[in-house]
């Protein structure tokens, strides 16, 4: 594989890791359960357990193997599962806690830090085992670890599933009650979609979709420091010529993804699926999104003009990518969490972000709202309403959208939440205060937009 890579190509990528903090953000092992269906749900959670266990059970140490010999960290090592509500619908029980606990079970075994899956796909309407999952997400993600559920209320061809995303805002809401004693962490383990992609390596909204193959490798790529030091390097290009800046650098960090991704593949024998190139901040300094925004000219993120510099950011880093792979896929792109860059957290802290312009900045960003406090006495019904502005966005721009949201148990405007590690801290955001409860009860569902109107 060396033999694909000239010389200079080692050499810069070295440099980057060890001066720019390019990394693999995650390896992420995408398993089909779907031939675990039981009608006894303790006899499924036990053959999803197995499953996963014989599938991914030299995932972590394959990762660490590649790390060593190729001297490119791998920050985490994940999986990602059937959406659960699909696996356990055949079962007499609608108790799917016990799905949940089997699926935590299988990942402390493996030694993977996350599991994506717990989901459910109802942009068009709900069976009788989505309400079932769906139902049963708090308690689900209070009593795991590992576990991360995911929702998908909307697509560009069904429209928005509202009775769905009314359901959505109370599990928020519910699920930050039941994790209050850690600042409703919770919810930051579940993620509500418009548009989800099947192959996105990323937690917490990863989920093996029903196209892909039994089992897959997929990749996920973060390069922020990289791009910033590339975007700092050309203070005086204008617009088109800091585009191919990016690009170029794009580029090189997906050939990088694309190594780890077919070595992990060959090692662990499953096929190589994706390199996702998304620009994923860490509250580490020099790992910012926000920062390559700011490099382009802008005092602060959140200043007017934010939203065409991630634009271009988005836009370029997708060509390049493109060029150096025939696989990119997942959401690749740049994300914008709040809680997990430091410099989207002082921007917030200091009034230059606010939360409309977040949501703005979403009709260009990889993904949408994410890791976002707000305070804990928000209702359901305007978190319920927020996740239909932000599934609207995806739906009328044809891309994918999602809302991670945090309302804070007992937290008001100008209070901070500290979850740790990647997950950073974040200070309470200000919401608009008025009603939408009135909207939301309407339920139904949004039309779809028109796609064409041909004779």
């Amino acid at each position: 594989m060396s033999g694909y890579f000239s010389p200079q190509e080692i050499l810069e990528t070295i440099r980057m890791v060890q001066m720019e903090n390019l990394d693999i953000r995650t390896i992420t092992m995408g398993i089909s359960l779907r031939d675990c269906a039981h009608p006894d749900l303790a006899t499924a959670a036990s053959r999803a357990y197995d499953k996963i266990c014989r599938a991914a059970g030299r995932l972590v140490a394959v990762g660490e193997e590649i790390e060593r010999e190729y001297g490119i960290p791998i920050i985490n090592k994940r999986i990602s599962v059937t959406p659960v509500a699909l696996v356990a619908e055949s079962a007499a029980s609608d108790a799917y806690l016990l799905m949940a606990q089997a699926l935590d079970r299988a990942a402390r075994e493996v030694g993977v830090n996350f599991l994506g899956g717990y989901s459910a796909l109802v942009h068009k309407g709900m069976t009788p085992g989505d309400r079932a999952l769906i139902a049963s997400i708090p308690e689900a993600l209070a009593v795991t670890e590992r576990v991360c559920a995911s929702v998908n209320v909307g697509t560009t061809r069904a429209g928005i599933n509202m009775d769905a995303v009314a359901e959505m805002g109370r599990v928020v809401c519910e699920t930050a009650q039941r994790t209050a004693a850690a600042d409703g962490i919770g919810c930051a383990k579940l993620v509500i979609f418009c548009n989800a992609v099947e192959d996105n390596p990323f937690m917490a909204g990863a989920f093996h979709g029903i196209g892909e193959p039994d089992c897959v490798l997929n990749v996920g790529v973060s390069g922020p420091g990289v791009v910033l030091n590339a975007v700092e390097k050309a203070p005086e290009a204008d617009f088109g010529e800091l585009a191919t800046v990016i690009k170029r650098t794009a580029f090189k960090v997906t050939r990088m993804g694309e190594l780890v991704g077919r070595a992990a593949s060959a090692k662990l024998g499953v096929p190589f699926g994706i390199v996702d190139l998304s620009l994923a901040p860490t509250p580490a300094q020099g790992d910012s999104v926000a920062r390559i925004l700011e490099a382009m000219g802008l005092e602060r993120v959140g200043a007017h003009g934010s939203t065409a510099a991630l634009a271009l950011l988005n836009d370029a880093v997708k060509k390049g990518g493109a060029m150096a792979s025939s696989h990119v896929g997942g959401l690749s792109g740049a994300f914008i969490p709040v809680s997990e860059d430091a410099a989207m957290i002082e921007a917030a802290e200091l009034g230059a972000i606010t939360f409309d312009k977040l949501e703005a900045m979403t009709c260009v960003c990889s993904v949408g709202l994410d890791m976002i406090a707000v305070p804990g006495d928000t209702p359901a019904e305007t978190i319920a309403a927020i996740i239909a502005d932000e599934a609207a966005i995806g739906m009328i721009n044809r891309k994918t959208t999602a809302v991670r949201i945090i309302p804070a148990p007992g937290r008001q405007v100008g209070d901070h939440v500290e979850f740790g590690g990647l997950l950073g801290r974040a200070p309470v955001m200000p919401l608009n205060r008025c009603s939408s409860a009135a909207f939301v009860r309407r339920g139904g569902r949004i039309p779809a937009p028109l796609q064409a109107l041909n004779n």
